[in-house]
């Protein structure tokens, strides 16, 4: 079957999707930060001796992490304005779903990174006199950080990805916008291919900046050679 691709069709209305697109980044961005936010306090609460903060950790992040997230979405729009009696817009639930979710996984990325350093590490720290809070400070978390980057910035690509599900919310996302745009020009295949398109050049260039950012981490790990 010979099919006639018309991009031209859809390009007319390109503002649509760039305004969709800015709807998504608006959302990503503001939900990494405030799921960095959230999964430093679960892992810091994670790693406690204490079961009191340990165990409600563990169930936070095993509850995002085995829920699929549209069941956060209409969680977070439908269900928690009738339990907090205020109503939340689609911008704030999405928002919320997403940082949640995101909070929950990026609290293990954290806790693995921090659980990666060899115990020797911690005892040879403290045999020279410093203390926990330093220790962490000055010898864990710079050999971490360079650890937890791949794993995090995974994680970072899918949340964006996930944007996709605020859609169903009738948030101006960019797959929302795609859905007005297909009703309008009824080329449904011009117009998902170029979402795909924007999602992969994209992502294609957070890839790309992220393995420079571990280059250079690896190269100031390296001792100098005198």
């Amino acid at each position: 079957m010979n099919y006639d691709w018309d991009f031209g069709a859809v390009w007319a209305y390109r503002q649509m999707l760039w305004d969709g697109a800015l709807g998504t980044l608006k959302i990503a961005v503001v939900a990494i930060l405030l799921g960095v936010v959230i999964g430093a306090v679960v892992a810091t609460m994670r790693l406690s001796g204490r079961r009191g903060l340990r165990y409600p950790a563990l169930g936070f992040t095993e509850f995002y992490r085995n829920t699929p997230p549209l069941l956060h979405f209409f969680w977070a729009f439908y269900a928690l304005p009738v339990v907090l009696g205020v109503s939340l817009d689609p911008y704030v639930a999405a928002v919320i779903a997403l940082s949640t979710q995101s909070g929950a996984f990026y609290a293990e990325v954290f806790r693995g990174g921090v659980l990666s350093i060899e115990r020797g590490q911690w005892e040879g720290a403290r045999a020279l006199g410093m203390l926990p809070g330093a220790v962490l400070r000055r010898v864990v978390l710079p050999q971490a950080l360079r650890r937890m980057l791949p794993p995090f910035m995974e994680r970072s690509f899918e949340l964006i990805k996930t944007t996709a599900l605020a859609s169903t919310l009738a948030y101006t996302d960019l797959l929302y916008q795609a859905m007005q745009v297909n009703s309008i020009t009824f080329r449904p295949l011009e117009v998902y291919t170029m979402v795909a398109a924007i999602f992969f050049l994209t992502l294609l260039a957070l890839s790309l900046l992220a393995h420079l950012v571990e280059g250079r981490l690896a190269r100031a790990s390296q001792p100098v050679a005198w």
